[in-house]
């Protein structure tokens, strides 16, 4: 009707077809990143080479990431050597780990070799052993029912699968046996000698 105005006009002048007129100024790469990485930093340390992955999970661009990353690291929030240091004692602690095995899960974080080399050498021999045996006092009262041999087998297989060298590992079991063995009042116990273990990785 004339002098009728039903508003399409005034709407179609004022509110185009833009499905993204009510979201705002696109986000800044950079502050994106940020926020990424100092929720990634809460609660743990991690890795630059986590850090980096998380970044790329969320579409950071490349240059963006190196950038921040960067800036990152040199106010001290993203320390390798560190991460390194913090990650080794606990896991040593918690899952009693051995060199090789903590070497192999450092470098599928991305450590460097020459700084996971110089993060396991710091471990105490002393530590090792003590950490291995403790790992094969909780196993021993699971054991018992075992014959000697098969005992053996499992308890260093056990310590192998953490990483510790053949050597250590029966050594350590050895005398945790024959400890044990005694403990129980078995008059036969002696120091192994004759439990031949197969090779173990």
């Amino acid at each position: 009707m004339p002098g009728r105005n039903n508003g399409r006009g005034r709407h179609s002048q004022h509110e185009p077809d833009d499905p993204a007129r009510d979201l705002g100024p696109p986000a800044d790469a950079e502050a994106v990143a940020r926020t990424i990485l100092l929720d990634k930093l809460t609660g743990r340390a991690r890795s630059r080479h986590e850090l980096a992955e998380a970044l790329a999970a969320k579409d950071v661009p490349a240059d963006v990431a190196v950038s921040v990353l960067d800036r990152f690291e040199q106010v001290g929030l993203i320390d390798d050597g560190a991460f390194a240091e913090a990650w080794i004692e606990f896991q040593q602690h918690t899952r009693g780990l051995a060199r090789r095995a903590l070497s192999q899960e450092l470098r599928r974080k991305g450590i460097d070799d020459e700084l996971v080399r110089e993060s396991v050498d710091r471990i105490d021999p002393d530590v090792e052993r003590a950490t291995a045996r403790g790992l094969v006092d909780r196993k021993l009262r699971s054991t018992r029912a075992l014959d000697r041999d098969r005992r053996f087998r499992r308890l260093t297989s056990m310590l192998a699968r953490k990483g510790y060298p053949a050597g250590l590992a029966i050594a350590v079991v050895r005398a945790a046996m024959v400890a044990d063995e005694r403990a129980c009042g078995h008059s036969e116990a002696n120091d192994l000698d004759d439990v031949v273990m197969e090779d173990f990785g």
